[in-house]
């Protein structure tokens, strides 16, 4: 029998993010008490909260805090059936600068949450891994089989995370399982990612600055992101799993580029690489492409949106939005 989240109370971390907003969105509106762990900061901003519906605002407890502090995140645990661990740092330019701190993050407030689900009795944990783990793919589509590469300190950070989450359920038969979402994107997202940056230059600036061409991602539109952790947290039978969610389709970033040029009726504007936005040659991942064929035997997931279809959402998005974002400045 499922797990009902209609009745219970869960924990977001990172619910003020661009995923954790999507999915803080999904379940209010299952009925489900969400309590959104987001960033302390004094200005009192609530992220990409403050960007849902009010009524989504007024359902959910709002609790600012961080995930590297211990003592916190006993307290944030609490009375919760289940808890989301999406906190992290994801910046993969940004770690080659600031590496100790996606250590910081990453790993340690993964540990801390770990702990404090461990000793409050939290019923389940979904950890958020990330495709990045892989490296560039030595086969493809890639399952949950294939080793993991340390490309980046980011992807390091991720897989020494991923790796304390497999250690707690071996070590203390902990009820947790680990969501490995592709590239996902869509509404909200930063422009630190490829199509929002993509995406914001052209409307903004008609002219798009970008790095590498060639590397090639699977796409994932962040609602269907967001029904994997659900269907995750629902599932009886993925204890101790890591369950990739992706569509099985690669497209290059030039195809991507392209593409979205196409849709906004723009494809003669001119089109810069810059060195600043190019990966160092051994950390660039090179392919990603998914096999979620394990996601559809134990959780009965697969994606509901097309890539087309995700690229015109957030597109039009972005049109109503493009105040928010600095298309002048490399977001790292």
């Amino acid at each position: 029998m499922a797990r009902d989240l209609s009745t219970q109370t869960v924990l977001v971390t990172g619910a003020g993010g661009f995923i954790g907003s999507h999915l803080v969105e999904a379940l209010v509106a299952m009925g489900t008490q969400v309590r959104a762990l987001i960033k302390y900061n004094s200005q009192n901003d609530w992220g990409n909260i403050e960007s849902l519906p009010q009524n989504v605002q007024d359902a959910i407890e709002v609790l600012p805090g961080d995930v590297t502090d211990p003592f916190f995140m006993q307290e944030a645990v609490k009375d919760c059936q289940t808890v989301f661990h999406l906190a992290a740092l994801g910046s993969i330019p940004y770690s080659y600068l600031a590496p100790q701190q996606f250590v910081e993050t990453n790993i340690n407030g993964t540990l801390n949450t770990l702990e404090a689900c461990r000793r409050q009795g939290v019923g389940k944990m979904i950890h958020t891994s990330t495709s990045e783990t892989y490296g560039t793919a030595l086969y493809t589509p890639i399952d949950e089989k294939h080793p993991l590469q340390g490309q980046s300190p980011y992807s390091a950070s991720k897989i020494g995370a991923d790796k304390m989450v497999e250690s707690y359920y071996t070590s203390f038969n902990m009820p947790v399982t680990t969501l490995r979402p592709f590239n996902t994107f869509g509404p909200r997202q930063s422009s630190r990612a490829v199509i929002p940056s993509i995406i914001t230059q052209a409307l903004k600036n008609r002219e798009v600055h970008i790095g590498s061409l060639t590397p090639m991602r699977d796409f994932l539109y962040v609602k269907d992101t967001a029904q994997g952790f659900i269907k995750m947290a629902e599932s009886e039978n993925n204890l101790g799993e890591t369950i990739n969610v992706g569509t099985g389709r690669s497209v290059t970033i030039g195809d991507t580029l392209n593409e979205i040029l196409e849709i906004l009726e723009m494809q003669g504007i001119p089109v810069i690489t810059k060195d600043e936005r190019i990966r160092p040659e051994k950390s660039e991942v090179m392919k990603l492409q998914c096999d979620y064929s394990k996601a559809q035997a134990l959780i009965g997931w697969e994606p509901q949106h097309t890539y087309r279809q995700g690229l015109a959402e957030t597109i039009d998005y972005l049109k109503d939005s493009l105040g928010n974002y600095k298309t002048r400045i490399y977001n790292v």
